[in-house]
């Protein structure tokens, strides 16, 4: 069994639905990495690089988790990485028909890795990040749905 997953994303910003899908993973798996993708068909509020940041400020608890950046196709990241698992988020039915495809996709491209679905805390399961992203930008308190590093990053990002 290999012992290494992935966890891979825009995290723009991360979510404590996205941590609490790093915390599930990093109970199952002994070393999990959690990879912030740079190009992604999405316009980012944040740069890979603070979104990288931020994300290593908001697992630095978890000692088995490390985070890094990748450009490209996900599944030949994961071959190099030496993984065999990619852990995907499921928040809502409305998730899975696009998670579902990717699976396939990435199944057929790379069919020696596994795709593993997690679901956040029911608590959770209503978060995403352009929605947060749209309350800060009004001036909302975001504080109850972002870690805390992310939460500041918000507030100096967004000055209303």
């Amino acid at each position: 069994m290999n012992k290494k997953a992935i966890y891979a994303g825009t995290f723009d910003p991360m979510t404590l639905g996205h941590l609490d899908v790093v915390e599930r993973a990093a109970h199952i798996f002994p070393k999990l990495i959690v990879a912030v993708a740079a190009v992604t068909g999405k316009g980012t509020l944040f740069s890979q690089k603070q979104r990288v940041e931020m994300v290593k400020k908001s697992v630095a608890g978890l000692s088995n988790v490390t985070v890094t950046s990748f450009d490209g196709l996900l599944v030949e990241y994961a071959r190099a990485q030496g993984v065999g698992v990619l852990i995907r988020g499921l928040r809502a039915f409305s998730d899975f028909e696009y998670e579902f495809q990717m699976a396939l996709t990435n199944r057929r491209l790379a069919p020696d890795i596994e795709t593993l679905f997690l679901m956040p805390k029911q608590d959770y399961s209503f978060l995403s990040s352009t929605n947060v992203k749209q309350v800060a930008s009004l001036g909302g308190d975001v504080s109850e749905f972002v870690p805390k590093a992310v939460a500041a990053a918000l507030t100096k990002k967004l000055k209303r």
